[in-house]
């Protein structure tokens, strides 16, 4: 791709939006949107009005910052408080609300909690202040874990000792089983999310039209990209022949990016992980390997993780919002009592989230 202008052409978008009014059936196709970029993207360019009514987007649990369990903040809050710790973490992450309160009220408190851009940066905190404990917040999908592995093979190639990592990191295709499973979500097809796809490729995804006859479409982020994967998926759809397609070939391949995935099964294992909203995920996570213990910031600081729910507005319905059953206007707080500027739950506090989404393009 040489231009974002060849996948944001107007007479090119039109005609992928015909297109798909001519193959929609009269019976309502319910699609889900896993990665919370797609859901941003497609409110921010107004596709829906471009679509027929019949065709349903459910944004998916696709906001690493929004699926983090309320015991990994309170965790964070917590090892915030501890003597001489420095807290990292991507900007989302501090208001992203814990049991009593959040990494952001934490730090006006006093705590040393710093935003930062990238894993690599922790490396050169931790370097510059050797006396204090530097805890790296691992947050993210498969697209974060390589990174975050490169810095801890750098930190023990280093002998940097004050440099520790608190894993969040999860798995989308155990998200989209689990998603499947779920009784009261009827799901046609998965619009797949084309960054951790760049990582992970095309086949992890073969489960769902091998056990489960559901097909899915590995799309971009520009317009053209997802009115075209959202084409292909009513396809099969409408033939009732389920495939794994992949719309973004300029960036994705079936086999992923090989050393980036070498990277991750270097220094994570699997575990069944919690999801806020989805509950205990089996393979959903990954955590340190036992070799690297000595990075692992709940091991060396003998945390107990220990899930409290206690929203200051227990309307919130942000768990619902994440499993697909609702969409955002349908939860009591959305735009009244829960804005970006003053938000609740998760949903509404990452500009991947999908009550962010709905608030910011979609009133």
């Amino acid at each position: 791709m040489k231009y974002i202008d060849e996948f944001r052409n107007k007479n090119l978008i039109q005609k992928a939006a015909a297109q798909i009014r001519k193959t929609m059936p009269e019976d309502t196709i319910n699609i889900m949107e896993v990665c919370g970029t797609h859901t941003q993207s497609f409110r921010r360019f107004g596709l829906g009005r471009l679509l027929p009514s019949t065709l349903r987007l459910i944004a998916g649990p696709g906001c690493p910052v929004c699926v983090s369990d309320q015991s990994y903040i309170d965790a964070a809050i917590a090892l915030a408080k501890e003597k001489d710790t420095v807290i990292l973490s991507f900007g989302d992450m501090l208001r992203v609300p814990g049991s009593e309160t959040n990494l952001e009220d934490q730090r006006a408190e006093g705590s040393d909690v710093r935003l930062v851009y990238s894993a690599w940066d922790s490396l050169e905190i931790a370097k510059a202040h050797p006396t204090k404990k530097v805890i790296f917040l691992a947050v993210g999908f498969e697209t974060t874990a390589p990174t975050i592995a490169l810095t801890l093979l750098a930190a023990e190639k280093e002998k940097i000792k004050n440099l520790f990592f608190l894993s969040n990191l999860k798995l989308i295709p155990a998200a989209m089983q689990a998603l499947v499973r779920e009784r009261d979500l009827k799901i046609d097809g998965f619009l797949c999310p084309g960054h951790v796809s760049a990582i992970i490729g095309t086949k992890p995804y073969a489960f769902l039209v091998k056990r489960y006859k559901i097909g899915c479409c590995i799309a971009g982020f520009e317009p053209l990209d997802i009115l075209e994967g959202l084409r292909f998926l009513i396809q099969q759809i409408v033939q009732k022949r389920p495939r794994v397609f992949n719309q973004y070939t300029r960036v994705v391949t079936e086999k992923g990016n090989l050393q980036a995935k070498k990277l991750i099964s270097r220094v994570f294992k699997i575990y069944d992980a919690s999801w806020r909203g989805l509950g205990r995920i089996p393979q959903s996570g990954l955590k340190l390997k036992n070799e690297f213990s000595e990075f692992d910031a709940g091991k060396i600081f003998k945390f107990k993780f220990a899930t409290r729910y206690s929203l200051r507005d227990t309307r919130c319905r942000c768990g619902d919002i994440l499993k697909g059953l609702i969409s955002p206007p349908a939860c009591p707080l959305f735009s009244g009592v829960c804005t970006p500027e003053n938000p609740v739950g998760p949903c509404m506090v990452s500009s991947e989230g999908a009550c962010n989404a709905y608030y910011r393009y979609g009133r």
